[in-house]
């Protein structure tokens, strides 16, 4: 059966993925160095691409939080830019020892990490996603299969193409630009999410109802997030002039993001003083509030459902609740949360540790933004995405979730026949 242009494409890929990964880290910082120059100065070119993109989607109606993700402006390039220079810096994260240990004389077992191989991003708006994505791979050994929302492709031609661009130059002919592909037709996806043999990893970063369809409709392992349901818990002893300030710092600095915060838990005996001041700073951004009954009986604001704790708004609308305790606050983000990012503001350093043990978060904050949730602001360079998988990475996924390991077992002729029976040698199990 011959294969379509997408298999061949992939199939190259694969095999140039190989060669990447056993190619020096110097040759990979380079092109990165070069992508990263390349881009500044060509951001003319990147920035009317990206203006033919949000006019074709404004016109399509596309919805604003997914607006915001598209706009792709100087501040984004500039940080995506050092987001490549961080990533530069870091260790190569490959043929890395991590473990060496002596089995039994003259037999010496290691474990060294190596690249996973081939990695499937699928991501909706956000082409500074393409650019993190890339780098990453690139830096960490891997192949790369893209799949851009349509409302982003001219940005994505352009931003792949400088990448290419640079690969063909500086990488020998077995590599090349191919370790990158774009994938540009909508149809694609499903053959994508079937290509077990040459793709190792999905990486979803969407919405909820998109990522749980990537999720249902591939056998490839997937790493990602469903929502972004956080909470800021401001307990009882919480400084008021501190919660306000980090709580409208998690909720107005990027509505859109997958950090910012949904809801807003506040303790009983603090409720009277804290929240009139909090929405008045609600309000003045824009923010819609929506409350309980408790939150109403103090405040004027929209009667909060039940289907509000479990919405990812996304947008300036926020649900705040009143809470008789730190346990009753934990309980409502264990059940309502989505494992994403939550914090507690709080000068109790025993609430405040309980939180951060009790809560099931990849990130749990003290008397800080949720919006610190992200790979380039934990010094990883960059990030793939989110992770609220328990399992390999969990929480921003830089370089460390990018890559596997393997053992290596060095002899001279060992047998497991001569570690078995009465005459037995033993194991020394010494590590080196």
């Amino acid at each position: 059966m011959s294969k379509n242009i997408l298999q061949q494409k992939i199939e190259k890929l694969h095999t140039a993925q190989k060669s990447l990964s056993l190619m020096g880290a110097a040759m990979r910082n380079t092109v990165l160095q070069i992508v990263a120059t390349l881009m500044k100065e060509q951001r003319e070119v990147i920035f009317a691409a990206n203006a033919r993109d949000l006019i074709a989607a404004e016109r399509a109606g596309l919805a604003k939080p997914l607006l915001k993700r598209l706009r792709f402006d100087e501040q984004k390039l500039i940080s995506a830019c050092d987001g490549m220079l961080q990533i530069v810096d870091l260790d190569d994260p490959i043929h890395q020892v991590r473990l060496q240990r002596e089995l039994d004389e003259g037999l010496i077992l290691t474990q060294e990490t190596c690249p996973i191989g081939v990695i499937g991003m699928i991501f909706e708006s956000r082409p500074d996603a393409l650019i993190q994505i890339a780098s990453l791979c690139l830096k960490s050994g891997n192949g790369i299969v893209l799949k851009g929302g349509s409302e982003a492709l001219a940005t994505n031609r352009v931003l792949t193409k400088i990448f290419k661009d640079v690969s063909n130059a500086v990488f020998p002919p077995e590599v090349a630009g191919d370790w990158i592909h774009l994938i540009e037709k909508r149809e694609s996806v499903a053959e994508m999410l079937n290509m077990t043999e040459y793709i190792d990893l999905i990486i979803p970063r969407g919405s909820k109802k998109f990522v749980k369809y990537i999720m249902d409709n591939t056998s490839i392992a997937v790493l990602g997030h469903a929502d972004g349901i956080c909470h800021c818990f401001i307990d009882s002893s919480a400084d008021q002039e501190l919660a306000v300030r980090v709580t409208i710092d998690s909720k107005c600095q990027y509505p859109a993001a997958c950090n910012a915060v949904e809801t807003i838990l506040i303790h009983k005996s603090c409720a009277k003083q804290i929240l009139p001041m909090l929405c008045e700073a609600l309000e003045a951004k824009g923010v819609e509030i929506r409350g309980d009954e408790r939150v109403r009986d103090i405040v004027l604001c929209t009667p909060a459902v039940e289907a509000d704790w479990s919405t990812e708004y996304l947008d300036l609308i926020v649900s705040i609740k009143v809470v008789d305790s730190v346990e009753q606050a934990v309980n409502h983000i264990n059940t309502y949360g989505s494992s994403h990012t939550d914090c507690i503001i709080t000068k109790d350093r025993d609430h405040a540790e309980f939180f951060m043990d009790a809560v099931d978060s990849a990130d749990v904050y003290w008397n800080c933004s949720t919006r610190f949730a992200d790979g380039y602001r934990y010094g990883l360079g960059a990030e793939v995405g989110i992770s609220t998988n328990k399992i390999h990475a969990r929480g921003p996924v830089g370089l460390e979730g990018l890559i596997s390991y393997k053992w290596k077992l060095r002899g001279h002729g060992q047998i497991v026949e001569d570690y078995t029976g009465p005459d037995a040698k033993g194991f020394t199990h010494k590590d080196l």
